[in-house]
């Protein structure tokens, strides 16, 4: 790492004050200087304490003004009432970063927390913190923690950047089972976001994988474009978002104060970078383990070696909920497997090796390197439990350490249950190559992950249509900005200036125009009522299907005359097909969201919706289309024909366009239903508020 990036002086510093240094072992301002002592820290160290005259060997200073030299780093171990001016005087003393422990929260001063970061951001000082654990890097041998969570377990290619103290504390304790070149808690992020560090952290030459824990994002644009640098260099990124439900939401508020955002937004950030997310702790520490590996998942499936035919199908049961594929081995495969089972036992994927068990060392060995040779296996899963001191279980060590040499394709030992009693035994193998993963679903999530980082890497680089000409777009922008409501008419002609298929509408204010409408569109027809300020039509009986001939139409037009107004839509009816919906939504942190739903009344009925950034092409609209639980609906249901599912990607793809263009210009929009059927899709009804520029 060059001394060149914006947060050396923080995490990389060549000299460092401890502002609050003690003489109280066992109390941070004293095991803080154990700490950065313990990590080979070589550069100048000075002790801040007016109290004192040296300190673990360290003369102490008055106050960080006093130093022989500017620091790089001040650590501000003082309390809340005490830290406005702490962090003053090190600005002042020309410290060029500081780590704030306190949580700058203080009673009677609510503005202390606003004026700490305007110091900062005028000082422009890079921060870690407040209510933070600190961080550890390993590079740079700078243990800025003064809690000692480190174990000695030495560095390793996971970047761990957590805005949990706890979680920082449970991760940095696991031994050989994780290594890290950096971790840091970053707290409240008075200064410094995640993003920044995420970059720092992408930048580190030993960084395979990053982990996180996240509340909130702080600076959205800088964590995009962190997100851009991880995927152009390979680096994935495993993150555990919290603060999913309302409930949670509330709790991270008052914990530190953090705007979690819509988690919609949040997941289709992670689909758009191919970020890894996880749903609890365990399934992290899998899924991360798997991807510090030196080796990566290969194309096809999972291979599975089990000691268990009942715990197989359990496997198996399991990997289907997960839809999770296993590999499709080949004949020289079944072979090879059949030459080392016992008889009865079935040479297949996933294959159970428990038999007599005379040679069992020899079976298990032979049948995981058959299923790890066939070209369709991507990574092999031996799966057993493990006991410390177990014969059985050295075997199994043996087995994978032999296979680990020999292949280029992922080993894994996972166990059946979470809690082996194998802590000696899972270290050593881990120290020797070979991942142990504690339980099954933590291990086949984990593989999941896996591959759909490499499905996502594999993918090629978004192409979104051609926007329509500028002089449209900035004609629409105009329009919008003034804060105005488009009706039917004029925002299907929006969509349609944005190639989105809209059906073909007229406007009509007597019976008259609405016959001569209905001769020139021919029948059926549909009359809706087009008076401003209705913008739920069929809440009012104000939308009329159907009308087959003249007098239909007559006793429509007139009905909606007299009861909303003469200002009526005429529309031809239809086609049949599959009813969706499309919308944009404006998150506050990430900006225009596009929806994909199940539309007409289904919409709101089974919130059956798929979420992405725009702008996004036919691929990656596609994908959203696919994940809606009524995907089904549109290979053809009962009889009906299938929906022309690529015009459809091809449409929304179309309308993340204008998504992208407007959004900043937008309120909402509403697409509801757009028809797709067998000839393609087409938007029926719409309806677009603008947001005033103001």
């Amino acid at each position: 790492m060059t001394s060149t990036h914006p947060l050396s002086p923080l995490l990389a510093p060549r000299s460092i004050a401890v502002v609050g240094a003690s003489t109280r072992v066992g109390f941070p301002g004293n095991t803080i200087i154990h700490e950065i002592r313990r990590g080979g820290f070589s550069g100048a160290l000075y002790a801040i304490n007016p109290n004192q005259d040296q300190i673990e060997g360290l003369d102490c200073y008055a106050t960080i003004g006093e130093l022989p030299e500017t620091v790089d780093l001040a650590v501000l171990l003082v309390a809340n009432h005490r830290l406005e001016a702490q962090l003053a005087a090190a600005i002042d003393a020309g410290a060029r970063a500081a780590v704030i422990y306190a949580s700058g929260a203080l009673e009677g001063d609510d503005g202390l927390l606003d004026r700490l970061r305007t110091m900062a951001s005028e000082a422009g000082i890079a921060m870690c913190g407040g209510n933070c654990m600190g961080y550890y890097n390993f590079d740079s041998g700078a243990w800025i923690c003064p809690f000692a969570t480190q174990d000695d377990s030495g560095p390793g290619p996971v970047a761990l950047i957590t805005h949990s103290g706890s979680a920082f504390s449970s991760l940095l304790r696991l031994g050989a089972r994780l290594r890290y070149n950096l971790a840091i808690s970053s707290g409240q992020e008075f200064s410094s976001s995640l993003a920044d560090f995420l970059d720092y952290a992408l930048d580190m030459p030993t960084t395979r994988v990053v982990m996180l824990f996240v509340e909130t994002i702080r600076d959205p644009q800088g964590f995009r474009a962190a997100l851009e640098k991880a995927r152009a260099r390979d680096i994935p990124i495993v993150v555990l978002k919290v603060g999913r439900t309302e409930a949670s939401a509330r709790f991270a508020l008052s914990h530190s104060g953090a705007m979690v955002g819509s988690d919609q937004a949040f997941q289709a950030l992670c689909d758009q970078y191919g970020m890894i997310r996880v749903d609890d702790l365990d399934e992290l520490i899998a899924t991360v383990s798997l991807f510090a590996l030196p080796k990566r998942v290969a194309s096809g499936g999972l291979a599975a070696l089990t000691d268990s035919g009942g715990e197989r199908e359990m496997l198996v049961d399991l990997a289907d909920d997960l839809a999770l594929p296993f590999a499709q081995i080949g004949d020289d495969a079944k072979a090879a497997l059949a030459s080392h089972l016992d008889y009865g036992l079935e040479p297949t994927n996933p294959c159970d090796a428990w038999g007599t068990m005379d040679h069992y060392e020899e079976t298990f060995s032979g049948c995981l390197e058959a299923l790890i040779d066939d070209p369709d296996s991507a990574i092999a899963l031996l799966l057993a439990d493990l006991v410390d001191g177990r014969v059985l279980s050295q075997s199994y060590g043996r087995i994978c350490r032999a296979q680990v040499k020999r292949t280029a394709k992922p080993v894994v030992h996972a166990t059946w249950v979470s809690r082996p009693r194998y802590n000696e035994g899972a270290e050593q193998l881990m120290a020797d190559g070979v991942l142990v993963i504690d339980g099954i679903v933590p291990a086949l999530k984990a593989v999941r992950s896996a591959f759909a980082y490499r499905d996502f890497q594999a993918r090629a680089e978004l192409a979104p249509p051609a926007p329509p000409a500028a002089d449209i777009i900035e004609k629409w922008r105009a329009k919008l900005a003034q804060g105005t409501v488009l009706d039917e008419a004029e925002s299907l002609a929006l969509l349609a200036d944005f190639g989105i298929p809209c059906t073909a509408v007229q406007i009509v204010e007597t019976r008259d125009e609405a016959m001569r409408a209905a001769e020139a569109m021919g029948y059926p027809l549909v009359l809706k009522t087009a008076m401003a300020g209705i913008l739920h039509k069929s809440d009012v009986d104000g939308v009329k299907l159907g009308l087959a001939d003249a007098g239909a139409v007559i006793e429509a037009y007139d009905d909606l005359a007299s009861r909303l107004g003469p200002r009526v839509l005429a529309a031809p009816m239809a086609t049949a097909g599959v009813e969706m919906a499309l919308g944009v939504t404006i998150d506050a942190q990430f900006g225009p969201l596009v929806m994909v739903a199940a539309g007409g009344v289904l919409v709101e009925l089974l919130a059956d919706v798929q979420a992405g950034l725009p702008p996004m092409d036919a691929g990656a609209a596609g994908r959203l289309v696919d994940g809606l639980a009524l995907r089904p609906l549109l290979n053809g249901h009962r009889g009906a024909a299938a929906a022309d599912r690529d015009a459809l990607a091809e449409t929304v793809a179309r309308f993340s366009l204008l998504a992208a263009a407007l959004g900043d210009h937008i309120a909402e929009i509403d697409v509801n239903p757009l028809i797709a059927g067998p000839d393609g899709c087409i938007a029926v009804d719409a309806l677009v508020v603008g947001r005033s520029a103001e």
